[in-house]
């Protein structure tokens, strides 16, 4: 299995480290053709505006959106998931809203209660977004203080926190499951 983790800006070692304890091979996107023969990519944090000025830079923009709506699954974490909505690549459709839980000093960890896995997930919020606003195709994952906080599209999981800042590995998890599943349907999606 092979996951793409976007490697402009942001901690994308720590998630290609929790990959390859799962199995997958991790590789590092910076142009184009760092895309071809993705089983899945992952989208780390960040800063949104420095990503998505990189990838307009390296020529990622158009190959990033052919790639997630062609089915491929995407892991978007705090930046990531800005990237992803409506006003960035425009294959979420969410709107978030930036740094919506405060500045650098406001960075806290919390217990979610996460649809679909069991337990809750350790989520650590570092000038964290949330979802403004929801497509009707979107479901709500996890909410904190009655925002959502972590959403799903098809095969685009896309969380406002960073669960590889403290080793959560269950959402890696669940992008290998799809991963394996999409490949196993000949892909094109779940």
């Amino acid at each position: 299995m092979i996951v793409g983790v976007l490697a402009l800006q942001g901690d994308f070692e720590a998630h290609s480290r929790i990959l390859a304890r799962l199995g997958a091979q991790a590789r590092e996107v910076r142009t184009p053709a760092g895309l071809e023969g993705l089983d899945a990519l992952v989208l780390p944090g960040g800063e949104s505006t420095t990503m998505t000025l990189g990838i307009e830079r390296e020529g990622l923009l158009e190959p990033l959106r052919d790639l997630v709506r062609a089915g491929t699954p995407v892991l978007g974490t705090c930046a990531g998931l800005i990237v992803l909505d409506r006003t960035h690549l425009g294959v979420l459709d969410v709107v978030a809203r930036r740094n919506a839980f405060g500045r650098q000093l406001r960075s806290f960890e919390c217990e979610l209660d996460f649809a679909g896995l069991d337990g809750s997930v350790r989520g650590v919020f570092i000038r964290a977004p949330w979802v403004d606003e929801l497509g009707e195709g979107v479901e709500v994952l996890a909410e904190l203080d009655g925002h959502p906080v972590a959403v799903r599209q098809g095969s685009i999981l896309a969380v406002a926190f960073h669960p590889e800042a403290c080793g959560e590995a269950r959402l890696h998890e669940w992008l290998l499951e799809l991963a394996a599943e999409t490949r196993n349907d000949g892909g094109g999606g779940p």
